[in-house]
Order: C-alpha cells, then structure tokens, then sequence
C-alpha cells in the first residue's frame, strides 16, 4: 500500500490533499501546508480506528514503520502489538 499524499490547489484557491491508497481520506485547507497536515492527521485517525476494532491495516513494510509506531501509540498498542 502506497500512502503517498496528493496535493492540488482548487480554482477557489483552496488547497486539497488527499491519500489516494485510503479511500475517503481527503480534505481541503487554506494552505497546502494545512491541507497536508490534515490529511495526514486524518489518515492516522482512520488507521487507528481499525485497529481498536479489529480491522485489517496495511503490514508494517508497506506503510513505514515510523507511521505504525505512531498509529500504536494513538491505540495504546505497542509496534509489536499490531
């Protein structure tokens, strides 16, 4: 799985990003730089959403291990947990 963020700005001049590999996981910011903070933060909210229920989410080598440590520890689960 490939969480690789786009980011395009909208005729209205609002910045949208979005994580193509995760369905839904899309937003609008003033900035890119917001927008891609969101998106992120988003993408982090949804991940670990699946885990506190049972959920499949990508293994470790497909989306970093830096990300899977951060979803563990908005769970409360530790890296060798998940």
């Amino acid at each position: 799985m490939n969480l690789r963020v786009e980011v395009e700005r909208e005729d209205d001049k609002r910045w949208i990003a979005e994580i193509p590999a995760l369905p839904g996981v899309l937003v609008y910011g003033q900035t890119r730089q917001e927008a891609i903070a969101q998106v992120k933060a988003l993408a982090l909210r949804l991940l670990a959403d699946r885990l506190e229920h049972g959920e499949n989410v990508p293994e470790a080598d497909e989306i970093g291990l830096r990300m899977l440590a951060r979803v563990a520890k908005h769970t409360g689960l530790s890296p060798d947990d998940l």
